[in-house]
């Protein structure tokens, strides 16, 4: 293990290195401060299970754009630099609301100020997610190609004990310290990656093509519990666009000299060169996205998402309302759906990989419903009947439904990667996850929705067993639009 690391840190650096885990390390460790959020929403502003939903659901919908980010820091260059600007510029948009919301009390208990800066916060983890990945690709592209898993490997490792660390303490900090001192206290993890940032070195793009790839992520951030930020998705990819190529074919036909380009109308040649790559970048992207081939199969997990209603904070409220179940509790059922999504993913790679993906998709519908079923349960009570503890019942659920999840996101990373045409690969991936995780936000919406239709609220329960039937059984609606994904498509990659 130590020789793994020692090589991959005299291939790459050892700045370059610790950023990429220190920047996977705090998104996995968010749940440590969106945990303290969840009951800054319910405790110290009142607010109803679906109007704190519908305030997470907007906090987190920068997610559902992050290809924009990728184009951004592709197409336009700062100060010659396409990736450490904007690695420092979203490192300070994570860091600053945080700082805000420790230091504003009045900040911290309005809800539109709230809901503003908790979007701000997001917008910069978005942003440093898929500008890391794009440094990942160029870094393995230029270095060695071999290496590629390997830096995959280690982001998910460090996100992964960054979540199981952060479910663990959050619930501890919860009982511990004020939630003020708790947003300030996770700050320290962006004012270091801030810091990291300046040791990592970039080369100038000015005075030669533009490089030939880069690349985004796809995190998430299966945010589906209190902290849906967790990205248990990322997914890493190279982008080579056609445009790029052809700007090298055209620099090699004619090389321009250093100060030819530092000449007066510099200016004036970047911006158009600037808005030609924008240009022909969106059009390559939305022209591939129009294939039915592509256009079908993402359309189904568009639907998976928004069909189904989101009913997660409304059984957080139940769960510390009535279950009086406390934080960091919790936080140990948080870390058994960490370790659920890690054998979940182990078990889909040694024997379901072979399968057809409608097959799989189809036995996942049902085994959330199955779940779901687990929900009603709990609400009805019928666990305590049986002689069943309410903490046991939260634990296997948990753990269950995060494995079983992965059943469906494990078939969307690979589906995703088989659908990816050549050229826009980065770029078309970073799309298909945030289509993803905007079904995850719409059917949040229809969640909050539907808890308000239902008039379930804080201490009112009364009509949650409905809405979870509700969910069941809008749970086997995807099935009936399998016929989107491709017949013959399986786990194992083309």
């Amino acid at each position: 293990m130590m020789g793994w690391l020692k090589q991959l840190r005299t291939t790459f650096g050892a700045s370059f290195l610790w950023l990429v885990c220190l920047i996977y390390f705090t998104q996995g460790f968010r749940s440590f401060v969106w945990t303290a959020v969840s009951y800054q929403l319910k405790d110290n502003l009142k607010l109803s299970p679906s109007a704190s939903q519908f305030i997470t659901s907007i906090a987190f919908f920068p997610w559902s754009i992050k290809p924009l980010y990728g184009i951004l820091s592709d197409c336009f260059p700062i100060r010659g630099r396409k990736r450490v600007p904007y690695l420092t510029l979203a490192t300070l948009l994570s860091l600053l609301p945080w700082l805000i919301l420790g230091l504003s009390a009045f900040l911290r208990n309005t809800r539109i100020e709230l809901m503003i800066l908790l979007t701000v916060q997001n917008l910069g983890s978005a942003m440093a997610d898929v500008v890391i990945d794009a440094m990942i690709a160029e870094a393995v592209r230029f270095e060695r190609a071999s290496f590629a898993g390997d830096l995959q490997s280690i982001s998910w490792l460090a996100m992964a004990f960054g979540g199981i660390c952060g479910s663990l303490l959050g619930g501890y900090a919860l009982v511990n310290l004020q939630i003020d001192r708790i947003f300030l206290l996770f700050s320290v993890l962006p004012a270091l990656q801030l810091f990291s940032c300046g040791l990592v070195e970039e080369g100038s793009v000015q005075g030669k093509a533009l490089p030939d790839g880069s690349a985004s992520n796809g995190s998430e951030m299966t945010i589906g519990s209190i902290e849906e930020e967790d990205k248990f998705s990322s997914e890493k990819s190279k982008i080579s666009t056609l445009r790029r190529k052809k700007s090298q074919k055209n620099s090699k036909r004619a090389p321009t000299p250093i100060n030819k380009l530092q000449a007066p109308d510099k200016t004036g040649s970047s911006l158009s060169q600037w808005y030609q790559s924008l240009k022909m970048a969106t059009y390559t992207l939305f022209r591939a996205f129009r294939q039915p081939a592509i256009l079908r199969p993402m359309a189904w997990f568009f639907l998976a998402h928004v069909t189904v209603p989101n009913l997660s904070t409304v059984m957080f409220y139940y769960q510390t309302e009535f279950l009086k179940l406390d934080a960091s509790f919790l936080g140990t059922a948080r870390v058994l759906g960490w370790l659920g999504l890690m054998i979940g993913t182990l078990t889909y790679n040694r024997y379901l990989k072979k399968m057809r993906l409608r097959y799989i998709l189809m036995f996942t519908q049902v085994g959330v419903a199955l779940l779901t079923v687990l929900d009603m349960v709990l609400v009805s009570r019928a666990n305590v009947y049986f002689g069943i503890s309410d903490k046991f019942t939260v634990l296997f659920g948990s753990a269950l439904s995060d494995g079983i999840n992965q059943f469906k996101f494990m078939p969307f990373l690979i589906l995703s990667g088989q659908l990816c045409p050549p050229g826009i690969e980065g770029t078309l991936f970073a799309l298909f996850m945030s289509i993803n995780n905007l079904g995850t936000t719409v059917g949040s919406f229809v969640g909050a929705g539907l808890a308000s239709v239902l008039n379930i609220s804080s201490g009112s329960f009364d009509n949650l067993f409905l809405g979870i039937g509700i969910q069941v059984l809008c749970t086997f609606i995807p099935v009936a639009f399998l016929f989107l994904i491709p017949k013959e498509a399986t786990g194992i990659s083309a």
